[in-house]
């Protein structure tokens, strides 16, 4: 097995129950999150989680969140930083009795490969089904098959003691090159400002059709009924590729680069169009190959 130590905020979401909710609701911070996030919130059970985005008006993904359902709260799991991201929760919560509490001292690691489940067997006595999680003596362990597309285990809480293989252990460098590989979008590369979360693959996995209203939800549900993405996030190959390239057929843009790794591989967006007809592109250092 692998693992890597992630650095990632934790907030705790909570609140009461309220007589005046939307139908279907009963408590306040459930509302709440249900209305902002892209994923079906309400729906979720104890010790279950799903991936969300939280958008702007224009569809544009502002973070991305991990939800956890606990019995009558939550927990979000995110890379952005939790104390400006509850500072705009206060904001947006308007008069709902929803709070939220920082737990980013909670440390993180993630377990994958050969052998993982085994170890989550033996150190914890018990393993979660694919997106479910359980808590022991202050410890979350989940599912989580996302992260890199294969089985893997989020595991974080108070992890003072917690036994993991040193010689096991990769670097944050590492894991990301997994990533790439592996054409895992990730907010502030591939989830930016000017581009849709569908372009990234993410319908079904992050966004949800059927849930209701939430913010941003007319302009994800225009561009899915269009039939056709303006873009497509593509794994490119090349020599000296770096964040932020364009991408060039001939002289005509037609593409980004947007996470670079260390083997020669890249993540970016090509335009529909092009990718029908080709698969050899050029940047300011070179020729550019669309792999996947």
């Amino acid at each position: 097995m692998k693992w890597v130590r992630l650095k990632r905020s934790k907030i705790k979401v909570f609140g009461k129950k309220g007589k005046t909710l939307p139908k279907g609701f009963q408590e306040e911070h459930t509302s709440f999150l249900h209305s902002l996030l892209t994923n079906d919130i309400k729906g979720l059970k104890p010790f279950s989680f799903n991936y969300n985005l939280w958008l702007r008006q224009n569809g544009s993904p502002i973070e991305d969140f991990f939800v956890y359902k606990l019995e009558d709260a939550y927990l979000l799991d995110t890379e952005g930083d939790a104390k400006k991201i509850i500072e705009e929760f206060e904001r947006l919560k308007l008069s709902l009795k929803v709070y939220f509490e920082d737990l980013t001292t909670f440390g993180h690691v993630f377990v994958f490969g050969e052998s993982a489940k085994d170890w989550v067997e033996k150190t914890f006595g018990m393993v979660p089904e694919e997106g479910k999680f359980f808590e022991k003596d202050g410890v979350f362990v989940a599912n989580n098959p996302l992260r890199i597309r294969e089985e893997g285990f989020d595991v974080f809480g108070e992890l003072d003691g917690l036994e993991l293989p040193k010689e096991e252990e990769i670097t944050e460098e590492d894991f990301e090159d997994l990533r790439i590989e592996r054409k895992v979008p990730r907010i502030r590369k591939e989830l930016r400002e000017g581009y849709s979360p569908l372009e990234a693959g993410l319908l079904n996995v992050a966004i949800s059709l059927t849930k209701g209203c939430y913010v941003g939800q007319e302009v994800i549900a225009r561009i899915h009924y269009k039939g056709r993405l303006p873009r497509t996030l593509v794994l490119f190959k090349g020599e000296n590729l770096q964040e932020e390239q364009k991408v060039f057929d001939g002289e005509k843009e037609v593409g980004l680069i947007t996470s670079v790794s260390r083997k020669g591989l890249a993540l970016g967006y090509i335009l529909t169009t092009k990718l029908e007809e080709k698969r050899e592109f050029s940047t300011t250092t070179g020729k550019v190959v669309v792999l996947d």
